[in-house]
This record gives C-alpha cells, structure tokens and sequence, in this order.
C-alpha cells in the first residue's frame, strides 16, 4: 500500500483527534460524558496511554478499508451469460462460414434480407423477402439462409423466426432465434 495514497486520510484523522470534541461535531462546552473504568493495560500507568492504541485501531481499519478498495476486494464482477465487450460485433457476422458463400437467398445472411410480406398459402404461410441483391424470395418454413434457417411464420402477428447458427464455443446453446417483423406501413398492405 502506497504511503502516497494513504497520507490524506491520516492527516485528516489525525487533525480531528487533535483538534478535539469541537471538531467532531461535538459541543466543545457539554460536559464530557463519564467514562466507564476501563481496565488497565499492562505496563501502562496512564489514563492517556490508553487513547493510543484505540486512535492506532481506527488508523489501521481505515488503511484496511483504503488497501481493500484499491486492491478490488470489495466487489466482484461475474461476466456469465455476457457477450465479450471487447470482441467486434462488426467481424462476428463476417466470422460465421468457413469457404465462398453460394449464390442467391442461400448465400445470404439473415441479417441482410428484409421482411417485405407473409402470404397465406393454404394450412401454411410463405414469407416474401427482399434480398441484399435487390430481388424478391419466397420462403418456407424449413427454407436455409447462409447462416440460419425459418422455423415459424405467423400471418396474423406478422412475424417469421429464424434459428440461427453461432460459431461460438463460449455460448452455452449453439444458436439464437432471431425475428423479423413486418414494419406498420407494411402490415397495411396485406
């Protein structure tokens, strides 16, 4: 422990005992309250003898309390179940194939088609998206994207679930459901 660091506070006790009663707050001209006898420490035959070891008590607590705040003993931080703060958000879409992508709606990834409608097609729904290439795809429930998959496709709440895959060792399922939902302007035209 640094003495540098640890000077401002003992300087700061050691004018408030100095300075006495009126500096702590109390009436300098109450009387002083009686005190209890306390039993003599050995080797000691002063009353003031006994002041120093209690004013060398409240020091060494404060420079333990200073020493646990500096040395972070205090608090404790559990990064379970959080992303790495450090790891680029921007390089993890790029990281998650290995080799040249395909060409059309298979090579592209779910976060590069846009919702554009859902359409009843019997028992089950179609979704119609609009690719980063500019042209328009019909999907299926079950249909593959570069990086994921459909896995449901609700008409009446406007929304379609991807599960996507993750190339992370450190998360503890190996993919994430991600939805797209039809924007209010949208959902107006159907």
């Amino acid at each position: 422990m640094s003495l540098r660091l640890l000077r401002p506070a003992l300087v700061a006790l050691g004018v408030t005992l100095a300075l006495g009663p009126g500096a702590r707050g109390e009436d300098p001209k109450a009387p002083a309250p009686a005190a209890t006898p306390a039993a003599p420490s050995p080797g000691s035959g002063s009353p003031g003898a006994q002041a120093a070891p209690q004013d060398s008590e409240t020091i060494n607590k404060i420079m333990q309390d200073n020493e646990a705040m500096l040395t972070g003993r205090g608090f404790t931080y559990d990064p379970a179940g959080r992303r790495d703060p450090f790891r680029s958000l921007v390089d993890a879409a790029n990281t998650v194939g290995k080799g040249p992508r395909p060409r059309g709606i298979a090579g592209m990834l779910i976060s590069e088609v846009d919702l554009v409608g859902i359409v009843q097609k019997g028992k089950g729904a179609i979704a119609f998206f609009n690719g980063s290439d500019n042209k328009g795809y019909f999907l299926k429930v079950g249909d593959a994207l570069y990086d994921g998959k459909i896995i449901r496709i609700d008409r009446k709440t406007g929304t379609v679930v991807f599960r996507q895959d993750i190339n992370d060792p450190r998360s503890i399922k190996p993919y994430r459901d991600v939805t797209k939902k039809l924007t209010p302007a949208e959902e107006g035209s159907l």
